[in-house]
């Protein structure tokens, strides 16, 4: 139950904080930055407190300690990629357009409107 209490308290924070970076609109906008920022931030710190805080907070490192392990392509393997990409695109481009031309004559012989 206090679980539910503070993740309300933190939701309460994050949207004065929106408020007021909307309530301050004559002000300057580094101030209703500061405003935004500080309820977000205090909500957060909140949020930090809760137990689905904690487990956000395990699942962030778990999933950094993750990315750390992943084997990235090297240069010369993402641009051989990319060129096959390309490559794809352009014949699909060429593909579609032969398609979208061919069905334009059958339509237009079809209609009686071709030359």
């Amino acid at each position: 139950m206090a679980d539910k209490i503070k993740i309300a308290v933190a939701a309460i924070l994050a949207v004065a904080g929106l408020w007021g970076y909307y309530a301050l609109a004559d002000r300057a906008t580094i101030i209703r930055l500061a405003a935004l920022a500080g309820g977000f931030a205090a909500g957060v710190g909140v949020m930090w407190f809760t137990q689905a805080g904690r487990e956000f907070l395990v699942f962030s490192r778990e999933s950094w300690d993750e990315a750390k392990r992943v084997v990235w392509p090297s240069r010369k393997e993402t641009l051989q990629t990319t060129g096959i990409v390309f490559v794809f695109v352009f014949v699909m481009a060429l593909f579609l357009w032969g398609v979208d031309a061919g069905l334009l004559w059958v339509t237009q012989r079809l209609l009686g409107q071709g030359g």
